[in-house]
């Protein structure tokens, strides 16, 4: 192989025996490397671009217009294989078979002691099971009760509070920690009586006087909002539980968090083809299965939202904007499902809805941070069917719910 070696005014070239003698020994003045100053973007590093233009020129100087030798190719396929591995391994544990596993929760919320007025939500918008803690607390009116310190991803994928310019004024938007004045979650994790090293996750409800993590699992939070604090929600009489569905809201979320919300991850983030197939044939399976149900049943359990409903929401809609394509979830797209896609525009267009969902957030917390799945943080064009002008457009499922003939299906 060639080796170089750079001085302050010369590169040395060695070049491998294979080439031209004439050229084993070869220096190159810098001066003589480039022929214009290139032009940068307002975030490109300099010694960055510098570093590239050199690498560029040594390039062109030893293969000319051609690829690199097939031993390079090579070399550099086996060694990103090796590192995006390692990589995986740290942002999406597997199983041996290569499927992801997600990690437990590791604060629960089997009751709460805390005075409402304690009560302090952090959330990320591009996190789905955030979303979901979000879109109930809109629907049950606890906006002024539950304060919300709204995060984003940082550029090693930790969440961080930082001012965030929005240009499209959207409804919800990342900012500053309002409660602890952390400058990471992290850090607000670590403010907890003995610290923490676990993995500091959105959605997590935190007890302002107590310094204390009571929760960091989404459905127990949402749970919590939806039947624990009516005395302050500003819709104390929207239930999205009612007892007589909580064995069939069970029984649906039995379905759709395997399949459907961990379903796009477990197929996002597998490290084997095997892997990949099964989640894939499973989750498309189990949409087709969604498609066919919501032909003749407005929501899940009937005529009535429910918690199943929300959790079913804030998956779907990620998956043209993010997961058909980030997540190679590209059998068919969300749009392409009738009933599905009507559905999903018939949540949207419920009042405070709309308002929880921040596209442009959404694409930015995928493609920009996730960067074994998009090393070159390229962040696509939004899909035409994800705008604001689309799910707006009339869903005409309110017609289900006047057709007393509507035969359900069975979700057992």
């Amino acid at each position: 192989m060639y080796s170089t070696h750079v001085s302050s005014s010369f590169i040395s070239i060695h070049f491998p025996p294979s080439i031209s003698k004439n050229h084993k020994h070869t220096k190159i003045h810098r001066s003589k490397l480039h022929t214009s100053t290139p032009k940068m973007s307002l975030n490109q590093n300099p010694n960055t671009t510098s570093t590239a233009n050199l690498i560029n020129t040594v390039t062109k100087l030893l293969w000319g217009q051609s690829l690199p030798p097939q031993l390079l190719i090579s070399t550099v396929r086996s060694s990103w294989s090796a590192t995006w591995q390692l990589m995986m391994s740290q942002l999406a544990p597997s199983d041996p078979s290569g499927s992801y596993t997600r990690p437990a929760s590791q604060f629960r919320l089997y009751e709460s002691n805390s005075p409402p007025n304690n009560l302090h939500l952090y959330v990320g918008l591009p996190c789905p099971w955030a979303h979901r803690t979000l879109m109930v607390r809109a629907l049950k009116g606890l906006e002024t009760s539950i304060p919300v310190s709204i995060a984003s991803p940082g550029i090693d994928g930790s969440w961080e509070f930082r001012v965030w310019p929005d240009p499209a004024k959207e409804k919800i938007v990342p900012g500053l920690d309002i409660a602890n004045g952390c400058k990471t979650l992290r850090e607000v994790y670590n403010l907890r009586r003995g610290g923490y090293s676990g993995r500091s996750t959105v959605p997590m409800l935190w007890d302002v006087e107590k310094k204390e993590v009571l929760c960091n699992e989404s459905y127990d939070i949402i749970e919590f909002f939806n039947s624990g604090l009516n005395g302050i929600a500003g819709n104390p009489e929207l239930n999205l539980s009612p007892p007589a569905l909580k064995e069939e809201i069970r029984k649906w979320n039995d379905i759709i968090y395997p399949n459907i919300n961990n379903g796009v991850y477990r197929c996002g983030f597998a490290q084997s083809q095997e892997a990949y197939n099964k989640a894939a044939e499973v989750l498309f399976r189990t949409l087709e299965m969604l498609e066919d149900h919501l032909g003749g049943s407005r929501y899940l359990c009937g005529d009535v939202l429910t918690l199943a409903d929300v959790c079913l929401f804030t998956t779907l809609i990620r998956f043209d904007l993010v997961y058909n394509v980030l997540f190679k979830c590209t059998k068919r797209k969300l749009i392409e499902f009738t009933n599905l896609h009507g559905y999903l525009r018939d949540i949207y267009q419920i009042p405070k809805v709309a308002e929880t969902c921040n596209m442009g957030q959404i694409m930015e917390g995928y493609y920009k941070i996730l960067f074994p799945l998009n090393p070159g943080g390229i962040n696509p064009i939004m899909p035409s069917g994800c705008e604001d002008e689309v799910l707006s457009k009339p869903h005409n499922r309110d017609s289900l719910s006047l057709d007393s003939k509507v035969v359900q299906h069975s979700v057992s």
